[in-house]
């Protein structure tokens, strides 16, 4: 199955996978961003990147292993991402932190060198996918707009949030030690896991013929 670990910029994402690594058998950790950023990239490139590492986790799939996989991409891409349906399972994690807090982090990780507005859209883009993964039905038009023609948005756009398959794990790290967050990261992934193999998980294989 694939697992994701999303969310905007400086809410641990990565720290907490690469920790997660050491704790769960089985799995394989990889970042969305790891294959290469080209300066131009943008709503179109994480898509098709996001379709790239759908094949790669299909591969590893045939090999009877899941992969983590962090990144920025919300529940809503990953099910219209054209070969998501091959996946025989997906699951969902929002890593998110409060917005001072992530004004803090950023200012920390890359010297202060973002200017006010850049800092509020790293901000607004984490208020956002806070929404989304609440509600489908939450301004579908920030990922929607200027999208790669391949993605099948009409997949979920007539859910609503009471759909049991409308399911992001909310882990938010602010306040919270790394230890204390890696520990309800395993407990997550862990329960996943579990319902996956119990035919119980929500997005598992099928999930695009449930009638909404």
């Amino acid at each position: 199955m694939l697992l994701i670990l999303t969310g905007s910029s400086c809410s641990g994402k990565t720290t907490l996978a690469r920790a997660l690594g050491d704790r769960v058998p089985g799995v394989v950790i990889h970042d969305h961003d790891e294959i290469g950023v080209p300066e131009d990239a943008d709503t179109q490139w994480r898509n098709r990147t996001t379709e790239q590492w759908i094949h790669q986790a299909l591969e590893y799939q045939d090999r009877g292993l899941d992969v983590v996989l962090t990144g920025q991409s919300p529940l809503g891409e990953i099910l219209a991402s054209p070969s998501a349906p091959q996946l025989d399972g997906i699951a969902v994690c929002l890593v998110h932190v409060a917005d001072e807090e992530r004004r803090r982090r950023l200012d920390r990780r890359d010297d202060g060198r973002w200017p006010p507005a850049v800092l509020d859209s790293f901000v607004g883009w984490g208020a956002w996918h806070r929404g989304h993964a609440e509600d489908p039905r939450y301004r579908p038009d920030v990922i929607i707009d200027g999208s790669w023609a391949e993605m099948a948005w009409d997949r979920w756009s007539a859910w609503t949030k009471e759909d049991r398959r409308w399911d992001t794990y909310l882990l938010d790290t602010t306040g919270r030690s790394i230890a204390q967050s890696v520990d309800d990261l395993e407990h997550w992934v862990m329960g996943q896991r579990t319902a996956h193999r119990s035919g119980q998980l929500a997005l598992s294989k099928g999930w695009v013929d449930v009638e909404p």
